[in-house]
């Protein structure tokens, strides 16, 4: 079977076409500018990549010109939309009341509707496109997989803020956490892997990208997250501040004259290493910056392996030991200076990094020694992969 996998932002839609037998990706795309004018990249399997301006006034006309991409005599993959089994959907936010994918229909939708305001951003977006494909593509069944699902076997300890726990119950303010998919995907992957039994594993995956989580998996399942209510908790990332004392909201706020909307704004776009350093959200300009010798982005680099290395720690406390560390992601896979970096604080349980294996980039290898007391490996992510492994599963 062929499944659609549908990414949707607000003025965005990344996919895939994916073959469930082979699991490889027949054709990856993405549709930007929509709304404002609408730009097409469109890949095939072992094909050049193609750029089409195409007018998109909204969602429906980005569904109507993925079709179209996909079964273009040129550079198309599928002569006919029957060949399209199902639709997989990523949806940022399910709050308590997804804890696994599930076939979208009327009363999901509703749900999902009723979790927008923990995931404004995102949500929305998200319910476009499935509204989106619901009109082009009727009758074709369509799942939701969501980011949060993968978190919610985290125990309450893990989940619950030192906050009046009225405010739990009246609007669910908790911990959620996000990238489930992916850690959830390398997770289970590290496992097989290194060898390792899952169902008696002590795994902590660091999602290391623009956007950053690292998550302490427990026999397979998840037990803490570093990323809360939101995706700004928990590490420096690109341009997000993660933690940070909640008091700096108002001191900011009478300092510089903004309201709450305009601080938050400065917290998720402006901060992380981007803020810290003045120079770039991206760590490769950083590393750039910091080798012609610039004080603030080798400060950030600093910070933020320091930020992760006090969240592994952490979580080897909670899980009262760990097998094996797990890199992902678009930092995490290909910067092999972050990742010596962060293994340096480890020598207290045994790492020892194998200069050589952990020069890979992006390919599965465990870049510790033979004789590492604990494994650190790199699992590339496949989020997609998962959303489809997830579709195929409930729709079959």
């Amino acid at each position: 079977m062929k499944i659609l996998v549908i990414n949707c932002g607000s003025s965005s839609l990344k996919y895939q076409l994916i073959d469930s037998d082979t699991e490889k990706a027949l054709a990856v795309g993405l549709c930007e500018r929509i709304g404002i004018d609408g730009k097409l990249n469109h890949k095939p399997e072992g094909g050049e990549k193609i750029t089409l301006e195409l007018p998109m006034k909204d969602h429906k006309d980005a569904i109507k010109a993925v079709l179209a991409a996909l079964m273009n005599e040129s550079y198309g993959v599928i002569k006919e939309l029957s060949e399209i089994g199902a639709i997989g959907h990523r949806v940022v936010h399910g709050g308590e009341k997804f804890t696994k994918s599930v076939l979208i229909n009327s009363e999901v939708i509703a749900a999902i509707e009723e979790c927008n305001d923990l995931a404004p951003l995102h949500n929305p977006a998200n319910l476009i496109g499935i509204n989106a494909c619901t009109e082009t593509m009727p009758g074709v069944p369509q799942v939701a997989v969501f980011d949060t699902a993968f978190h919610q076997t985290m125990p309450m300890k893990a989940y619950l803020y030192g906050i009046p726990y009225t405010y739990y119950e009246k609007y669910k303010v908790r911990r959620y956490g996000f990238h489930g998919t992916s850690h959830s995907f390398v997770s289970k992957r590290a496992a097989e892997f290194a060898g390792l039994d899952l169902k008696n594993s002590k795994i902590i995956v660091c999602h290391l990208g623009n956007g950053a989580s690292i998550s302490a998996v427990v026999n397979g399942e998840s037990v803490d997250t570093s990323m809360g209510l939101t995706p700004l908790e928990g590490l420096i990332m690109g341009t997000r501040s993660g933690d940070i004392d909640p008091s700096i909201i108002e001191y900011l706020s009478k300092k510089e004259g903004k309201c709450l909307e305009e601080v938050m704004g400065v917290l998720n776009k402006k901060s992380g290493v981007l803020g810290l350093s003045g120079v770039s959200s991206d760590f490769r300009d950083l590393q750039s910056a910091a080798k012609e010798g610039n004080e603030h982005a080798i400060e950030a680099v600093e910070v933020f392996v320091y930020r992760v290395v006090k969240y592994i720690g952490g979580y080897v406390a909670a899980m009262n030991g760990v097998d094996a560390i797990v890199f992902t992601a678009g930092l995490g896979e290909n910067d092999k200076t972050i990742r010596n970096m962060v293994c340096s604080y480890f020598g207290y349980l045994g790492v020892k990094i194998d200069q050589e294996r952990n020069a890979v980039s992006g390919k599965e290898q465990i870049i510790t020694t033979d004789d590492s007391k604990t494994k650190v490996m790199v699992i590339p992510t496949n989020e997609e992969l998962a959303i489809a492994r997830e579709t195929i599963a409930i729709v079959k």
